[in-house]
């Protein structure tokens, strides 16, 4: 691709058409396919902006998810190629969008080179041929889908009978993806799920043609290189080719936080750049001998990418991660929710994100799949639920049932953000517990959870006056931590001048380094589990400690070495990383060192 930055999925509705927003220009993002109620009210909203016929596709229908989902890609892909195709006719006419086409590209690009040389061209048939020739060097960017294998409870019919494992979230998803028109990626994210891989195999799409040429690709989203190595193998010994790992920071990032035990962001990367070539030749063997056993022959394995995401803040930090760890391309996630050009954010949530705060954005228990989830103080739902507690009514009408996975009271499934489950467990809770601090203690933990299903669709709808009567207007955003230095609404081409360091944002507090707030975020994570569990460490889990402990020393240590490399510009500089390494590693001893009495009395 001509960009060396992508756009992460963002939530469920904020990045549902980024696509048509951005990929003319030939910048690639990634949309979410788990919620086909929203793809199904997107497929419509926008066949009606484009004065195409729509026919409504119901979740009753036969196969009515993946038909829904295909139904949606095929629409976007549609609609991206005849933006684009429009697009490059254009005359090289002063104003014309074309132009901005070029202007975007990062400052080292080719095309942009030649593009900055046909400029200064007088008119005549030479710039005619090299406007020709730039325009066939005109890529769109990708549409890629976002699937959560995790993500996969089962459905059932209107008697309650099961539709089989075909029919679960995650496989009917795949299955639209799989059926769509679309030459792109699934961005597999939220770990392994075996059953899920299993299925690929029978997309014909995710296999070479006969010119070697795979339509349909998979990226995997890992938190580590262990991670990383043991789905893909899992994947190759299908014949099912990773062409990318999307390396992301484990609690620098946007949505569900993965926290890895210890392992920080530049070592896992330096993990990755020393295996690069191991890790190829181990996985190519695999996936030949599966293709072979297939029938399939392939001549050359193919590419193999490697990408990084998760708090990239500054030009500065992109090009250190590009450059240092050779990556192929960088993501930038949360900084584009700032962007209205790009993302669906409504007018009321993004004001609070601009105006917000440092501690306005922290890691929460809020989400129902018991993951860690970046959460937002001042957004609508957090407001709304706890005015739902205080009216005696905590949790949430249950009505995608998405994320329905509890069956503790229950037979069918059930979401522990819901009314009904928070109405029984804290009944249950009334009942065990008459201790009034752990009560309330307990009861926060029960109602802290909140409907991501209506949620995080909810400034889709109401950005695009879509929300219908009596629909919950309550807005649940997931941005990382990092969207608290961005100081307002941006344009695209502001957002991306400052990607490609033409010109820089300025940062509303004092922002540290990548690396450096990415630690951070670990010790106080670490500080946080610890206290919580300390009343009744056990062997076990002080060995946890122990090793989520030394492998954030030996990250610190990584990072001093690191120093030198990181080129910076004054002696001040460097002396504040190693103020804030030395910080970092004096509060993480502090905080830990209840756990080696502990394991002298072990």
């Amino acid at each position: 691709m001509n960009h060396t930055f992508h756009i992460p999925v963002l939530g469920l509705g904020y990045s549902i058409d980024t696509p048509l927003k951005v990929a003319k220009y030939g910048i690639s993002s990634v949309l979410s396919i788990v919620d086909d109620e929203l793809t199904e009210r997107m497929r419509k909203f926008h066949s009606q902006a484009n004065k195409l016929d729509y026919v409504l596709i119901k979740k009753e229908e036969e196969d009515g998810r993946a038909r829904r989902v295909t139904a949606y890609l095929n629409l976007i892909g549609k609609l991206v190629e005849q933006q684009f195709e429009a697009l490059k006719a254009e005359p090289f006419n002063e104003g014309a969008a074309i132009h901005t086409y070029f202007e975007l590209l990062p400052e080292n690009s080719a095309l942009k080179s030649q593009y900055l040389e046909m400029l200064q061209l007088e008119e005549g048939i030479v710039k005619a041929s090299l406007q020709d020739n730039l325009r066939q060097q005109m890529k769109a960017g990708n549409i890629d889908v976002n699937i959560m294998s995790k993500v996969d409870k089962a459905n059932y019919t209107a008697n309650q009978e099961n539709l089989g494992n075909d029919y679960t979230d995650a496989l009917a998803a795949m299955r639209g993806f799989g059926n769509s028109t679309l030459s792109s990626a699934v961005v597999i994210s939220a770990g392994l799920n075996p059953r899920l891989y299993t299925y690929m195999e029978n997309c014909i799409d995710f296999y070479p043609d006969a010119n070697g040429r795979i339509r349909k690709k998979i990226i995997l989203k890992v938190s580590d290189f262990r991670s990383a190595l043991i789905q893909a193998k899992m994947l190759a010994k299908k014949g099912l080719w990773v062409t990318e790992f999307r390396v992301e920071s484990g609690l620098n990032c946007g949505g569900h936080a993965f926290a890895t035990e210890g392992l920080l962001l530049g070592p896992i990367l330096e993990e990755f750049k020393q295996k690069r070539n191991e890790l190829r030749e181990e996985l190519s063997g695999i996936y030949q001998a599966a293709l072979l056993n297939k029938g399939i022959s392939l001549e050359e394995t193919p590419v193999l990418k490697f990408t990084a995401q998760g708090g990239i803040g500054t030009a500065g930090e992109n090009e250190f991660l590009l450059n240092y760890y050779q990556l192929d391309a960088t993501g930038w996630g949360s900084p584009f929710l700032l962007v209205p050009e790009a993302t669906n954010v409504d007018a009321q949530t993004l004001e609070a994100l601009a105006n917000a705060q440092q501690d306005d954005f922290y890691v929460s228990n809020s989400s129902p799949l018991g993951v860690l989830f970046n959460n937002f103080k001042n957004s609508t739902i957090e407001e709304q639920r706890l005015q739902r507690i205080e009216k005696g009514r905590p949790g949430s009408p249950c009505t995608k049932k998405f994320l329905s996975t509890n069956t503790e009271f229950t037979e069918l499934p059930i979401c522990t953000a819901s009314r009904e489950y928070q109405r029984l467990k804290i009944k249950q809770l009334e009942v065990t517990e008459p201790d009034p601090a752990i009560f309330a203690e307990k009861f926060e933990a029960i109602t802290e959870k909140i409907c991501l299903c209506e949620g995080l669709c909810a400034s889709a709808y109401l950005k695009n006056d879509l929300l219908k009567p009596r629909e919950n207007k309550a807005v649940s955003i997931c941005p990382g931590p990092n969207l608290a230095y961005f100081s307002k609404q941006y344009t695209l081409k502001e957002m991306i001048s400052h990607i490609y360091g033409r010109e820089a944002i300025t940062f509303k507090f004092n922002r540290p380094n990548l690396f450096v707030n990415e630690l951070h975020l670990y010790v106080d994570y670490l500080k946080k589990d610890l206290t919580a569990q300390l009343h009744d460490l056990n062997a076990k889990k002080t060995k946890y400690f122990e090793k989520f402990r030394a492998e954030l020393l030996k990250g610190i240590d990584y990072y001093r070495e690191l120093i030198p490399e990181l080129k910076l510009q004054t002696d001040i500089a460097t002396q504040e990383l190693h103020q804030q390494l030395q910080k970092a590693e004096e509060k993480l001893r502090l905080i830990t060192q209840v756990l080696d009495p502990v394991k002298v009395q072990g």
